[in-house]
């Protein structure tokens, strides 16, 4: 795999605008925490203008090798970023779509069971103010309104999982727990992204923030990848950036950059 980003001694920050060649490298790019500033609900959070500007700028000249790489459904992230449609892994890998306008095209996995599925909305009868997303191949239970509940839910649901088997694991994020089954995760669809067009034969450059992110950290030697994390280290990752404003000031100045250099 050719590498599109020249070699420079280890940081712990995003490579200068100037050291990347955008017409090598394709940008996988997590959403809420890394993209997104954390809302207190998913439907709560914030695409400033300026990001979708940024976004289109970016597929525009490196020949639409950016990708979301989200937890969230390719649809739901479509109506975030509406009218902008950008290339997709939704759901952790178990949704992808290669282009902004092409298919989405979706994993045939078993969805979770229904007795699964009942256990963890009873949960909701707990608090008012907990939140339970249901995106049909997962589950997210939300606390961020109800932190008192952190503890009991997390043994509660290990209990619920450990109850369905051993084909469903448990993601536990920013005030949120997620149950999923095993059979797929960001990291796979990763790989399984990098061998399309447009991304196949680049250098991918993940930026995620949290647990379900791990997975793709974890594959990026692989696939010659670099990895930078969000607001704290996580392993594989090559630097940390501060926070999401930050990576939204970088992807600026890098498409900026990359839009002058192509002129």
């Amino acid at each position: 795999m050719q590498r599109g980003i020249q070699p420079r001694r280890k940081s712990t920050a995003l490579p200068p605008p100037d050291s990347i060649d955008v017409r090598r490298t394709a940008f996988l790019l997590d959403v809420d925490g890394t993209l997104l500033d954390i809302a207190t609900t998913p439907e709560g959070v914030h695409v400033p203008e300026a990001l979708r500007a940024t976004l289109r700028d970016l597929l525009a000249v490196t020949g639409d090798a950016v990708a979301l790489v989200s937890g969230r459904t390719i649809s739901m992230l479509d109506r975030l970023f509406a009218p902008l449609e950008v290339p997709a892994i939704g759901g952790h890998g178990v949704e992808m779509r290669l282009t902004p306008d092409g298919p989405i095209v979706k994993q045939h996995l078993p969805d979770l069971s229904d007795s699964l599925r009942e256990r963890l909305h009873a949960l909701s009868a707990i608090d008012q103010r907990l939140l339970i997303e249901d995106k049909l191949h997962s589950i997210a239970v939300h606390y961020r309104l109800a932190r008192q509940h952190e503890d009991f839910l997390k043994n509660e649901i290990a209990g619920i999982v450990s109850a369905g088997g051993d084909r469903v694991e448990i993601l536990s994020g920013k005030a949120v727990i997620e149950v999923k089954p095993k059979d797929f995760n960001k990291g796979s669809a990763v790989i399984e992204l990098m061998t399309h067009v447009p991304f196949f034969g680049r250098t991918p450059l993940f930026i995620g923030d949290d647990t379900t992110d791990e997975a793709v950290f974890a594959i990026l030697p692989e696939i010659s990848g670099l990895g930078f994390s969000v607001g704290k280290p996580i392993e594989g990752a090559r630097g940390v950036v501060p926070s999401p404003e930050h990576v939204r000031s970088w992807l600026t100045a890098l498409s900026t950059h990359a839009g002058h250099r192509s002129t």
